[in-house]
């Protein structure tokens, strides 16, 4: 009896799996789909963005999958084409676009060098779900918040989609896709420093879905000093679920002299070096009941 019981169970038919869990949504086409890139067009540039463009011959596929030199994004398509400007790292640029649909997954690949000075700070946020709005915030030091060996994040300058304004020189992109720029989905958002002052930074993500998305998964990409000796790259994936929540993603404290440190309190253990505040649990504490974390927005 009790084998029959088993084998039973083991020929119980799984249930289906919903298309949110199965990951970035794929092409209806059968056939192996083809990616063209007319740009970058490979060999050198002085653009300090590198412009990815071109079309993929399934237009049921979207998004495409974008890499660049490993950093991975995803790209919304309009009728099979797709166009984004992303801050050029000094150097080699290597850019791979795929796009998956029945047949499989077909690729396309060019790599553009790029005379331009190392960016500092470069942060770039993504996430892995359509119809939802995951924010980039980036906290900017002043000399007001840095003084001292305590934190004042009041006094931070807050950057983010409702004031794109760097007091400190900074650029913020909204998400735009297709000459869109409230568009819900993968992103990306980007924020570029290529001055940073010294002192310390916060990035956080704020989460708004819609009716019938449950959650989603932000990815920071962070590069400080791309292209120097002193490189720093950290990748950071946080699951959101909770509409309205603002979640850390992570601290950057410039140091001067191409030299920064990150802190991912999701992974790192709390810093205790001289180098850093002594009160960032209370700095999050105050920034949280302040309500400076953009309309509407919950706490971390």
């Amino acid at each position: 009896m009790l084998s029959v019981l088993l084998a039973a169970l083991l020929t119980q038919t799984a249930p289906p799996v919903s298309a949110r869990q199965q990951g970035v949504p794929i092409g209806r086409g059968e056939k192996l789909p083809t990616v063209r890139l007319s740009a970058p067009s490979g060999g050198w540039t002085v653009d300090r963005m590198l412009f990815i463009e071109g079309t993929v011959s399934d237009t049921t596929v979207d998004p495409v999958v974008v890499s660049i030199n490993g950093d991975r994004y995803l790209m919304r398509t309009n009728g099979g084409r797709f166009s984004r400007k992303f801050p050029a790292a000094s150097g080699k640029n290597i850019v791979t676009v795929m796009a998956t649909n029945k047949g499989g997954t077909a690729r396309a690949q060019a790599t553009s060098y790029a005379k331009v000075p190392p960016v500092p700070l470069k942060a770039i946020l993504t996430s892995d779900t359509d119809g939802v709005y995951t924010d980039l915030h980036i906290y900017e030091p002043t000399d007001a918040s840095s003084a001292g060996d305590t934190l004042d994040v009041k006094a931070m300058a807050h950057v983010y989609w409702a004031d794109t304004d760097s007091p400190s020189g900074g650029t913020f992109f909204l998400n735009e896709q297709g000459g869109d720029f409230d568009q819900p989905a993968y992103g990306p958002y980007l924020y570029v420093h290529r001055a940073p002052p010294q002192g310390v930074y916060l990035i956080a993500t704020n989460y708004w879905p819609s009716g019938d998305k449950a959650h989603t998964v932000a990815t920071l990409n962070l590069a400080l000093f791309e292209g120097t000796p002193g490189e720093v790259r950290r990748r950071v994936r946080i699951p959101l679920a909770t509409p309205g929540t603002t979640r850390v993603l992570a601290w950057v404290n410039i140091l001067g002299e191409g030299q920064a440190e990150v802190y991912v309190p999701s992974a790192d253990p709390k810093p205790k070096g001289e180098r850093w505040p002594t009160n960032l649990d209370a700095a999050l504490k105050e920034l949280q009941m302040s309500g400076d974390s953009g309309e509407g927005e919950g706490g971390y």
